[in-house]
């Protein structure tokens, strides 16, 4: 990709003029370049050491409004305009970050990190970014005999494993392909009233509350799944499930569940055994 189609997809992702000119002076793989990360010590060394030079610190930013749902009082319903808009806000952010990945001509991003924080300026306001450390590949990175470190998209590959397990991975012969994700937006229906009185003083499941937390974890489930399955993959590591209510009230809250989907790098490749460390330490 020249530098001049580069410049086109970091503005048509949204990528601003002052980031644009941070990666331009990077230079990665120039004489007297530099490079930046948030890896630590540890984490930077094993990454070199698989093989993957980092080039630089990449980032995506969503500033989003997040629109208003209502949901019925006494039933179970996914709030469908929520989620779309708690899916797209992070796809903005990391879409623009593996824009930026582009421009450093980069194979992957590891040790990404994707936050949400709410802001000030407005309780359905959310700031949505995306930030890791833009990686290229090596002669010989993984044992050798890998064209391609990119996937099936032709994206640079994206990992929020920490350095020590993206290390790991690379040496059992497996590689990231893309971080996958799924949100569900959930109204939980509230209790009537003779309900909740008939079940003072009892031990009693309220199946109405299992049911929708139980649905909603199942819906951003599978929709992790379905994105891993477009990307061609084997399976999902590092699977997380997380729940936030953020500042929609105790009986609306988002499931999102996010992990990084894997492949083989060869049809023949052996897992080495652990080896056996025993510590020193009194």
């Amino acid at each position: 990709m020249t530098d001049a189609n580069i410049a086109t997809e970091l503005d048509a992702a949204g990528v601003p003029q002052d980031a644009m000119r941070r990666l331009a002076e990077l230079q990665p793989g120039r004489p007297g370049s530099i490079f930046t990360s948030d890896l630590s010590v540890n984490e930077f060394l094993l990454v070199r050491e698989v093989g993957f030079r980092p080039l630089g610190l990449v980032l995506g930013s969503s500033i989003y409004h997040v629109g208003l749902q209502i949901g019925r009082w006494g039933s179970n319903q996914e709030l469908d305009v929520l989620s779309q808009a708690m899916y797209h806000a992070r796809e903005l952010a990391m879409s623009r970050m593996e824009a930026e990945a582009d421009a450093l001509h980069a194979d992957g991003i590891v040790g990404v990190r994707l936050d949400v924080e709410m802001k000030e300026f407005g309780s359905d306001i959310a700031e949505f970014i995306a930030v890791g450390t833009a990686v290229k590949a090596e002669e010989g990175a993984g044992g050798g005999g890998v064209e391609n470190w990119r996937n099936n998209k032709n994206q640079p590959f994206t990992s929020d494993l920490s350095g020590q397990d993206f290390w790991t991975l690379i040496r059992a012969g497996y590689a990231p392909l893309g971080m996958v994700m799924g949100s569900c937006v959930y109204h939980v229906a509230h209790q009537k009233f003779g309900s909740k009185i008939g079940n003072i003083g009892k031990n009693v499941e309220i199946e109405q509350f299992t049911q929708a937390l139980y649905d909603a974890r199942e819906l951003a489930m599978s929709r992790m799944q379905a994105e891993a399955e477009e990307l061609h993959a084997e399976g999902i590591v590092g699977v997380q499930l997380r729940q936030h209510s953020h500042t929609w009230g105790s009986h609306t809250t988002e499931f999102f569940a996010i992990g990084t989907a894997v492949r083989p790098l060869r049809p023949d490749h052996i897992i080495e055994r652990p080896t056996m460390v025993l510590t020193l330490d009194a």
